[in-house]
């Protein structure tokens, strides 16, 4: 066999196996526990009205199609890691879509204007604390904390949210954290408490610093 010829069996060989790993990816034909949660998660956000059956039919994943294309995915009807992280179901994860509400509200109101990449690291202070023994370990317990975040006193959490700050909720929950793991930061322009002073800095994105 020539080496050209081998080259082209190869590529032919990866070709096949990408094909069979995207369909194992879609969702389309599947049943089971993870397609009610799927299926309850599209309900709740008025996308999906059919029976939660636990099958992945064409109502399913025209529902999904639809989320997708409401919140910036790629509308390919597949139930990946990012769809079910903007739907409120991660892998492994208790975040739900009301989590995922909250987290986007909170980066809306602290990170307003600030730096997509900062959304992103405001979002994820907030899980960062979640998984941190000092703090709640609920997205709601954090956000909520008395005297965590001033956005709830003075207003600016209750202002509409930001489309960035959806997006950047998702990545949040995906996993980055452009903070580099930081439980705090603040605006070295306005922050009055000086205990935050004294926090070893992490990062800087913006206006914010982030810190341990």
């Amino acid at each position: 066999m020539n080496r050209p010829f081998k080259i082209m069996i190869t590529v032919f060989v990866l070709f096949c196996m990408l094909c069979v790993t995207v369909g194992a990816l879609s969702k389309m034909g599947s049943t089971g526990s993870e397609v009610s949660q799927i299926q309850s998660a599209l309900k709740d956000w008025g996308y999906y009205n059919g029976a939660v059956d636990g099958i992945f039919g064409t109502a399913t994943r025209n529902a999904v199609i639809a989320f997708q294309k409401a919140n910036g995915l790629t509308p390919d009807g597949i139930a990946g890691v990012k769809t079910l992280a903007a739907i409120g179901i991660n892998s492994g994860s208790s975040y739900n879509s009301a989590d995922y509400e909250l987290l986007a509200r909170i980066i809306s109101a602290e990170a307003r204007g600030e730096t997509y990449l900062g959304q992103v690291a405001v979002g994820a202070v907030v899980l960062n604390r979640v998984e941190h023994p000092s703090f709640p370990d609920t997205v709601s317990g954090v956000v909520y904390q008395n005297g965590a975040f001033s956005c709830l006193y003075d207003g600016q959490f209750y202002e509409p949210v930001e489309d960035s700050a959806y997006s950047a909720a998702r990545d949040a929950l995906n996993g980055l954290d452009p903070s580099g793991g930081a439980i705090y930061y603040y605006n070295p322009s306005i922050a009055t408490n000086k205990w935050i002073f004294s926090r070893p800095v992490i990062t800087t994105i913006g206006r914010h610093v982030f810190c341990s």
